[in-house]
């Protein structure tokens, strides 16, 4: 990196500490140190650990800000511009698709003028889906009508969300405002930085929060927001935002040489390295233009006049200050990690072009380059590269490729994948052993099963090889489940543990069709096939066996952000199953609360400390939910009941081809993030069932059973004999929290019993 650690330390008025940090944890900081009032967030790699940075900060008390786990990420920035829309000071923090998920409420937030601070952790946008960085997501920030800070460092996440919403709240600009820095490159790498010691500091800097703007917050003076315009209005609403928008410029330019003088950290509009008289220069964003910087030193060593150009603010973009910094510079090569895709260069390449075209004098050649993507990693050699093809434009005179892509590589024929075992489908995963028929008298499906081990020569769905932790709960019962199933199955899996662990391209562990959709539309993506297939099929377009099955593999959260979808599938009545496997968080991004993580339990955004001692409210009930859609077939299963279980997915076959669609849930072990021992799997699961938190039962055709009740069985034990087992609830097995413990057992007592009086009278 060319920036020396020495150049950070501060010579401002304000005392500063020095430490190693990420830029998450500096985002982090920051917002602590603000204050903000309200932070609506759902975690997304890599943006995630922001908020579990905060919240662990909040557990020792360092901070009041409210943090209000959302359903998704659309939902959080419904949060997030309610709160604002009362005046509160707001905060998020976000990435890749969880951005786009997003989208539609960002431009109702900006054409409103309510300011907020959302941290863009840079993240490749799918499909196919890749959790590392490029700059797809910001780029389809740029029309949203928010101002934009680039950060290249840690020290610079830090410094940009204290003047962010600085900017954000200023009466010239009244915007919200997006930080944005590198994915996995500046938010988990540490480097040196410097804060601000006392919090007041920053406090003192950003000001008070405004109030002499029309907010809901006093009955008194009632005000109506987002009322319906006609198109004179609306015009001149987004002149005024415009306006205010290039206001944002000349702002930022004010509270950055304020910032200076307090920190003694400088942020221009452009960061220019030896650009003074630089013949070739290289246009970059965020840390690859740190990367560049070292390999100027050495073309300058060589007698090569080079530079290199990095934003600190796109939106507005910099365009006069780009003219000038392009004045005598002969050759640019504009790299971008993201594509405007069929528009002969991304984004940035377009404005700068579009910037130099306003300057008649101005002769740049300029050259356009989509490097990077998904994370692909930027070199010096790489920086060596692109300034060979600026320095062969400006011999030519003319860049002889204009556009292209940087670092593609061709595939080998001769290295294509064989298929490691042969496909399975059809009779193979037919036993012949399973009896399913509906009883007439009862409107009841009677399952007759053998004994599990005549199953076992029932070939699995899932082959060895997937990349789940050890002791991980989510292939032991799916394919318990599966053995339920006869016949091909097609599946498809949302993002999650078990989509991710089988699938590394170009390897796959599915011995049958699999396909893949985001957390928020797995359900509605596999009605569309299961349509499509009985449509291709009416008219004679393939032909295939009748008994295929379809089914949506969810969890690590996804019926928090997917129900939606879950319950509009459900409704519409196709002929699918929807398998949720429940290990009560968001497990695939670190372990976050999830709305089925059960109230107390500890996750990595309901950490444990003195002023919090893990969730604080009760876990969402999403068989009942998914029962009161009035779908024909709704059941819950746990390996640690395996003849239960493999009955089910009987049952769950029958209905979804003959009927319509079916739910089940799966209590999953997670032995990484519930803190518990590998060995105890069906130990846990039988606890957990034992103690009636997760009670195995069915309701069919709209009536309830009970399978399995420990109560006659004489099992029961008390919630706290499963959570010995966990790391996650120790905590709560000490005497200082036994009222927690109390509230636990009070609410597994009355959804119990509610769920006994179901199983004995079918009209509740």
């Amino acid at each position: 990196m060319a920036i020396l650690e020495d150049k950070l330390t501060s010579k401002g008025v304000a005392e500063q500490v020095s430490t190693f940090e990420s830029g998450n944890e500096m985002a982090a900081m920051a917002a602590a140190q603000i204050n903000y009032h309200i932070m609506g967030y759902f975690p997304i790699t890599p943006s995630t650990e922001v908020a579990q940075f905060l919240d662990q900060m909040k557990a020792r008390g360092e901070h009041d800000i409210k943090l209000i786990p959302a359903d998704g990420e659309h939902g959080s920035a419904g949060i997030c511009y309610g709160a604002a829309a009362t005046g509160a000071r707001v905060f998020n923090a976000t990435s890749a698709n969880g951005f786009l998920y997003m989208i539609e409420q960002l431009p109702v937030q900006a054409g409103t003028r309510f300011p907020m601070v959302m941290n863009l952790v840079t993240r490749a946008v799918s499909g196919p889906l890749d959790i590392r960085g490029d700059h797809s997501d910001l780029y389809y920030g740029l029309n949203t009508g928010w101002v934009i800070l680039t950060a290249r460092t840690p020290q610079a996440v830090y410094d940009m969300n204290i003047m962010a919403l600085k900017v954000a709240e200023h009466s010239k600009v009244r915007l919200p405002v997006i930080v944005a820095y590198d994915g996995f490159w500046t938010s988990h790498q540490k480097r040196r930085v410097e804060y601000f010691k006392d919090r007041r500091v920053v406090q003192q800097f950003v000001g008070e929060c405004p109030t002499d703007y029309n907010f809901i917050r006093d009955p008194k003076q009632p005000v109506t927001i987002g009322a319906h315009m006609n198109g004179e209005d609306l015009m001149n609403n987004h002149f005024q935002q415009s306006e205010a928008m290039y206001n944002a410029a000349e702002v930022f330019k004010e509270v950055a040489s304020e910032y200076a003088k307090l920190s003694g950290r400088e942020y221009p509009v452009l960061d220019l390295y030896k650009m003074e008289d630089a013949e070739v220069a290289l246009f970059l964003l965020n840390s690859a233009a740190e990367s560049a910087k070292d390999v100027v030193d050495q073309l300058r060593a060589q007698g090569i006049k080079a530079g290199v150009i990095s934003p600190n603010i796109i939106r507005p973009f910099p365009a006069m200050e780009i003219r000038k910094a392009l004045k005598n510079v002969k050759a640019l090569l504009v790299g971008e990690r993201a594509d405007s895709y069929g528009a002969h260069g991304p984004n940035l390449t377009h404005e700068v072009k579009s910037a130099l075209q306003d300057d008649k004098d101005n002769k740049t050649i300029v050259l356009s380059r989509v490097f990077g993507m998904g994370g692909k990693d930027f070199y010096a050699s790489d920086a060596h590269e692109f300034f060979k093809m600026a320095i062969d434009a400006m011999e030519r005179g003319y860049a002889e490729k204009p556009f292209d892509y940087f670092g593609v590589v061709p595939g080998n024929p001769e290295k294509i994948l064989k298929p490691v075992i042969a496909p399975q489908h059809g009779d193979v995963y037919k036993s012949g052993l399973i009896e399913v028929k509906m009883d007439e008298e009862t409107n009841k499906l009677k399952v007759k099963i053998p004994p599990l081990r005549m199953l076992t020569s029932k070939p699995k769905r899932i082959a060895s090889g997937h990349g789940a932790c050890p002791g991980c709960g989510i292939f032991g019962g799916l394919e318990l489940f599966f053995k339920g199933i006869e016949g091909d199955i097609v599946t498809l899996f949302q993002t999650g543990c078990a989509y991710v662990t089988t699938t590394a391209y170009p390897y796959s562990s599915h011995k049958q069709t699999m396909m893949h959709n985001l957390f928020q539309n797995g359900a509605a993506t596999l009605s569309g096939t299961v349509e499509a297939f009985m449509e291709l099929k009416r008219r004679g377009e393939i032909n295939v066996s009748d008994d295929a099955t379809f089914v949506m593999i969810t969890g690590d959260g996804g019926m928090d952000i997917g129900m939606g979808s879950a319950i509009g599938t459900a409704l519409r009545g196709h002929k699918l199953i929807m398998l949720e496997y429940d290990n009560e968080g968001y497990m695939n991004t670190g372990s976050q609360m999830s709305y089925s993580t059960p109230l107390g339990h500890m996750t990595s955004t309901s950490g444990v400390g003195k002023t919090q001692k893990g969730k604080s409210f009760h876990h969402k009930d999403t068989v009942q939910i998914m029962a009161a859609t009035n779908i024909p077939y709704v059941f819950t299963g746990s390996e640690a009941f395996p003849q239960d279980l493999v009955k089910k997915g009987a049952k769950a076959q029958w209905y979804a081809q003959n009927v319509g669609p079916v739910y089940g849930k799966l209590l999953i072990t997670c032995p990484l993030n519930w803190k518990s021992e590998d060995r105890y799997g069906t130990k846990i699961l039988e606890a957990a069932v034992n103690s009636c938190f997760f009670p195995l039962y069915e309701v069919e055709q709209g009536v309830t059973t009970v399978t399995y009740n420990p109560e006659e069985k004489k099992k029961r034990v008390p919630v706290t004999e499963w959570f010995k087992y966990m790391g996650k609830t120790k905590h709560l097995l000490k005497e200082e929290n036994k009222h927690l413990v109390e509230q636990f057992e009070t609410e597994v007592e009355k959804r119990w019993q509610r769920l006994i009086a179901r199983h004995e009278n079918q009209w509740l």
